[in-house]
Order: structure tokens, then sequence, then C-alpha cells
């Protein structure tokens, strides 16, 4: 957690595999926060990248053709389009707001496989893409997430990922970079609302650490 900047608004990602339920997740809190007389913006990465047609015919290319150097690609335009989103999106945002955004850079390591994230996110701080003031990593048990998406009617909606194997290690990618870096770890298997209030409790405690600093 960083020490925010009280000229620009809160900014919190919200990341993690598919079928963990982040969107639910994001319309709770914000509908808790709003309640609360909070200003909120939902944003998400991918209605917002100028680039995203062109970003993933590289991704389909990638999944017909895997290799190191066509995934260093996919990352460098994904890393190029957030740095687009932080200097024209983020900064068009009202500075007492809170901005809470579906899935940004911490994405990456649940979904890349030959491309360390060290190397992903040392792309994206080089392209002065913003870094959250919270980062929350959505996990649940690979079953869970898997069985929950198999019961939507788009499935599990991922273009990488087509097998029970595949979507278990791409979460078990996720929780160790959410160790490693020391994000908040919100482990969505038990009541949206007790998910939610974790991660409101963040968010507000973030807000009463910048107005108590000198």
């Amino acid at each position: 957690m960083l020490l925010r900047d009280l000229n620009r608004p809160l900014f919190v990602s919200l990341d993690g595999p598919k079928g963990t339920g982040k969107t639910t997740l994001l319309e709770a809190i914000t509908k808790v926060l709003r309640a609360d007389n909070k200003k909120v913006i939902r944003l998400c990465e991918r209605n917002n990248d100028p680039s995203r047609a062109e970003t993933m015919a590289l991704v389909h290319e990638l999944v017909r053709n895997p290799g190191r150097d066509l995934e260093l690609r996919v990352c460098e335009r994904l890393a190029d389009s957030r740095s687009w989103i932080s200097r024209h999106v983020l900064t068009e945002q009202p500075t007492d707001s809170i901005i809470l955004i579906d899935r940004w850079y911490p994405s990456d390591a649940a979904f890349r496989r030959t491309v360390p994230f060290a190397e992903i996110l040392r792309l994206n701080i080089d392209r002065n893409v913003r870094v959250p003031d919270l980062h929350v990593g959505v996990v649940t048990a690979p079953e869970i997430s898997w069985a929950r998406a198999a019961a939507r009617s788009r499935g599990l909606g991922s273009t990488v990922i087509h097998k029970l194997e595949e979507h278990v290690a791409c979460t078990r990618a996720f929780e160790r970079a959410t160790a490693d870096h020391g994000w908040v770890l919100c482990r969505n298997e038990g009541t949206i609302e007790d998910a939610t209030m974790q991660v409101v409790s963040e968010i507000n405690q973030l807000i009463s650490a910048t107005a108590h600093m000198p």
C-alpha cells in the first residue's frame, strides 16, 4: 500500500483469474461506498483501451502460435494502453473520487506464461502506468471459479484458457504474485457481503491514513 497523492483520486484495481466474481464484487463495493456518500468512478481496462482490437488480434495470434517474443509484444501493447489510460482517462476523474478499475497490470500475473511478471511490471513502470493506491487480488479455489464460470451463459469467457488445469495454473501463478508483491488478497469464496466489507475496510483505512498525514 502506497501513500497516496492528495491531488489525485484514490485508485483501486481489482484483478484476478476468470470466474472469481470481480464484477459482482465491484458492483457491491460501489454500492456500499456510494451509500456512504463517497464519489465512485467505475472503469474497466478493456473498455478504455484505445487499441483493444489490435491487442486482441495479437492475443489470438499468441494462442495459435505460443512463444515468448509474441507474448512480450502482447505485454508491451497492454502496457502502452495502460499508459494511455493513465494519461487520458485517470487524469480526467475528479480528485475527490475513488476510481475502481476492473483489471490492471496485476492481472498479467495470471494470464502470461513465458514472460516473468517482474519483467511485465518493469514494462508498465517504465511507461509511467499509474500504480494503484490499493491492489486487490480476488481469488477463489480454482475449482470454485471454474464451476462459477461454467454456470454463466458466456462460460469462462477466456481467449487463452480452455481447460481446468490451465485455470489451476493461472490461479496459482496469481496467488504467488499477490504474496510476492504484498497485494491485498480477497478470497471470494464465502458471501459477497464478507468480501465486499473486506475491500471497503481496506479502502476506508487508506482514506483515513491519508487524512491523518501531516
